[in-house]
């Protein structure tokens, strides 16, 4: 399947590699959800000979686990709630199309029923990238 093309650099002001970084940003989503749904033990085996060091410089196994969780939630979040400023109406489509490579705009129309024409479609995904650039 081939690559998404970048947007127009001077139209939207956004650079070939900046848009090649924040679509590798958003394709990170599903490594991140996943990835919150096993990050949940912060329970780990003894180490021997480590016993009455106390807690490494970083912080204690359950305090790495917030850190890490509220990273990637935040990361998450930033992508959906750009999604949702982007078109209340088309979120769902437009957040799984910059999240996934199986995502096209054919797929979204036929297999997931999305209730818009490719011109509104891929000007929404645009103005996407655009929001998404001015966050992160």
């Amino acid at each position: 399947m081939p690559d998404k093309r970048p947007i127009n650099e001077k139209k939207y002001n956004i650079s070939k590699h900046r848009f090649l970084e924040l679509k590798h940003h958003c394709m990170q989503y599903q490594e991140w959800r996943r990835e919150l749904a096993t990050l949940t033990d912060t329970v780990k085996a003894i180490e021997y000979g480590k016993e009455g060091q106390g807690s490494p410089p970083q912080g204690s196994a359950t305090e790495q686990l917030a850190i890490k969780r509220v990273e990637l939630e935040q990361k998450c979040k930033t992508i959906e709630q750009t999604a949702i400023e982007t078109d209340a109406e088309l979120y769902q489509w437009i957040l799984e199309g910059v999240t996934s490579d199986y995502a096209t705009y054919r797929y979204l129309r036929d297999a997931k029923c999305m209730p818009c024409g490719d011109q509104k479609y891929y000007r929404t995904r645009r103005k996407f990238y655009c929001l998404l650039a001015k966050k992160i």
